[in-house]
């Protein structure tokens, strides 16, 4: 029986990347000879255990075989005479494919290392094109190391699988899953130009493959594409280290726009109720957890209004702070508010300039909350009255608060 660490732990290492988790392969053992050794079986498809004082995940080397379309339909073997070489070969990608031996030394058959240095993405084996996951795993990896380059074999055999459709037998919730980690990378927007670029995200994720080719007024968006806008938008999420709620947001904010009838280009009148009505059924489609969906269809209804808050009425901003939630949930609208700003700064050269708007919302949430809701109950001889009465209150603190942001000026915080 040998013991050799594996995967992702070995790849950081050689990037001098802080190692997180250690995964293990053992060769030479059957499933009983690791319980008599204190391992606790959890794996369900394949031999998987948890080490008895350490709790890392040990599996026993295997070998799999396609069986059924899709990435559940293989059949996996696992047992002694399993080489480590062949349980490698099963991997996704060359720099996920190295191990380490118990002296340390690297075993490294299909040119990992090689490939790190390279700053290549490049597969196994044509098993590869047996499991859609992958081209999800390939574009993910991509937005986590963002300076890697696909291998165009890589690509092309994505192509070939999304053609396929391969992609169309991914269970929703894998997509999401391997989505929502994309989406909290470096570089998100590496993941969706991977997938747009083998065909993945047509299928995928339609809704958001039809922005590209969709012009937006130059002197509001110089990039002008709404896909390529969208592309910055996600980045600049990233650079705001912005939770995953708000990141789903920034990446659906405008898919009204490819709606937008083509006589009225380059402006989008009504894109954001457009784009709510095919939020919904994307955030259904996907199982999108309710926190990123509720935030993404906030985002996308009222990111217009958002960015003009001083030239709202205010019980337009009571309106849109009731919306949110924001008097019960202040981190939903922190959330959108972070998303808008990733909106605004997502466009060309527009990364440094000021954004008030944010502190504005806040301030404006904060004067409405100081509204003391139980005085005025106790006042109010109607109780079918005190809904209304509180909400007056709460327009005339942010009309006070509006007039005296306007009277200090652009530049008051």
């Amino acid at each position: 029986m040998k013991t050799y660490c594996v995967g992702g732990a070995v790849r950081d290492e050689l990037l001098g990347l802080p190692v997180q988790d250690r995964d293990w392969v053992v060769v030479g053992a059957s499933p009983a000879d690791m319980v008599t050794r204190g391992f606790r079986p959890v794996g369900r498809d394949f031999p998987v255990f948890l080490h008895p004082e350490t709790h890392e995940e040990y599996a026993l080397a295997r070998t799999e075989r396609k069986t059924a379309p899709g990435y559940r339909g293989f059949v996996f073997h696992a047992a002694p005479d399993v080489t480590l070489d062949q349980d490698l070969a099963r991997r996704d990608l060359t720099i996920n494919a190295m191990a380490r031996d118990s002296d340390g030394a690297l075993i490294d058959p299909y040119g990992g290392r090689a490939d790190l240095e390279r700053r290549v993405l490049r597969h196994v084996s044509p098993a590869f094109g047996e499991d859609p996951v992958r081209i999800l795993r390939v574009a993910r990896f991509a937005a986590r190391f963002a300076e890697f380059a696909v291998a165009p074999e890589t690509m092309a055999l994505m192509a070939r699988m999304a053609e396929a459709g391969e992609v169309d037998a991914l269970v929703p919730e894998r997509v999401w899953q391997e989505l929502a980690r994309g989406l909290m990378e470096r570089r998100p927007s590496r993941m969706i130009e991977v997938l747009r670029e083998c065909g993945a995200l047509s299928r995928l994720l339609p809704e958001v493959a039809a922005l590209w080719g969709v012009p937006q007024r130059a002197d509001y968006h110089p990039e002008v594409d709404t896909g390529a806008h969208m592309l910055l938008v996600m980045d600049a999420a990233a650079t705001l280290d912005l939770a995953l709620p708000a990141r789903f947001a920034a990446l659906t904010h405008d898919l009204g726009k490819a709606g937008t009838p083509a006589d009225v280009l380059p402006r989008h009148l009504g894109h954001e109720a457009r784009g709510v009505a095919l939020l919904g059924p994307l955030c259904e489609r996907l199982r999108v957890p309710a926190d990123c969906r509720e935030v993404a269809l906030l985002m996308a209804r009222f990111h217009g209004d958002m960015h003009k808050i001083e030239g709202l009425r205010p019980a337009t901003v009571v309106r849109i702070l009731e919306q949110c939630d924001a008097f019960r949930r202040p981190e939903r609208l922190a959330h959108v508010l972070g998303a808008c700003e990733a909106d605004f700064r997502g466009r060309l050269g527009w990364s440094g300039r000021p954004y008030p708007q944010r502190a504005g919302w806040l301030a404006a949430a904060e004067a409405a909350r100081r509204v003391d809701g139980g005085a005025i109950a106790r006042s109010c001889a109607d109780p079918a009255a005190i809904p209304e009465r509180v909400r007056e209150a709460r327009v005339a603190a942010v009309r006070a608060l509006l007039e005296e942001r306007s009277a200090a000026g652009p530049d008051a915080p």
